[in-house]
């Protein structure tokens, strides 16, 4: 007997799209959403609209606020001190397990991304760079055949991408991160399950390093600079201070 076709919830296909608005920065960092406007230009009522922040608010994404609304999450320098150590933990851990169970044929299929990951490195293509990035991370994820493992790295990958390829930005990081994963790639193959998760953790850490670097700058950018002092000629310092004096004797 076939099955029907059962059509995904509204809501979670509005979840879908806001994601999507999110990641393209259609909905920026910090920006409160007009669940009115927002509702009309994708032709809903507010009610899906509404079901669906409620599921990103509990993926990390927006949050709920009383009397205010709903905004988009944005990511603390605390927030990225906190998450990163446990993401190269849980990560490390995928690129150990995948290293110990993946066949050969299946590692030779990730021959085509980490092509793919070092041209668009090369030409400097953040946003191809990024997805291929993520590609390869999922496939190592499912390579690890741990759910458990892949339910946790998905959940912090979601929040995680509100900081999204902002460490590529810094000079020389997307060379950097391509050498990481093809080192990666390398333990992988050669099934060193340790040298894989040493790897794979220190990718982890770097990113947050590179992001560390880009607040600092940021901050630097940001400080207010010295005041400009004008040095007076001598002969105006000289004619104010006589004018001073006489006011005083008067």
């Amino acid at each position: 007997m076939t099955l029907p076709i059962v059509r995904q919830a509204l809501y979670l296909e509005v979840a879908d799209r806001l994601r999507g608005m999110i990641h393209a920065r259609s909905l920026r960092n910090g920006e409160w959403i007009d669940e009115l406007r927002l509702a009309g230009e994708l032709g809903i009522s507010r009610t899906p609209l509404r079901e669906a922040l409620k599921v990103l608010a509990t993926e990390g994404l927006v949050r709920l606020e009383p009397r205010r609304g709903c905004f988009v999450n944005e990511l603390s320098a605390q927030d990225l001190e906190d998450i990163f150590p446990l993401m190269a933990m849980l990560e490390g851990r995928c690129a150990f397990e995948a290293a110990r169970k993946a066949s050969d044929a299946q590692l030779a299929e990730l021959e085509p991304l980490h092509a793919a990951l070092a041209g668009h490195a090369q030409a400097g293509r953040i946003d191809a760079y990024y997805k291929t990035n993520y590609l390869i991370h999922e496939a190592v994820q499912a390579l690890a055949g741990n759910q458990w493992l892949s339910d946790m790295v998905g959940n912090l990958r979601k929040v995680l991408s509100l900081s999204r390829h902002r460490s590529l930005s810094q000079p020389g990081r997307i060379q950097q991160s391509c050498a990481e994963h093809l080192a990666i790639f390398e333990a992988l193959k050669a099934h060193d399950s340790e040298a894989a998760q040493a790897l794979a953790h220190n990718h982890l850490m770097r990113q947050l390093e590179a992001l560390r670097a880009l607040s600092h700058a940021d901050a630097a950018d940001a400080a207010p600079s010295d005041p400009i002092v004008i040095e007076e000629p001598a002969h105006v310092r000289t004619r104010q201070s006589r004018t001073r004096a006489r006011r005083t004797h008067a």
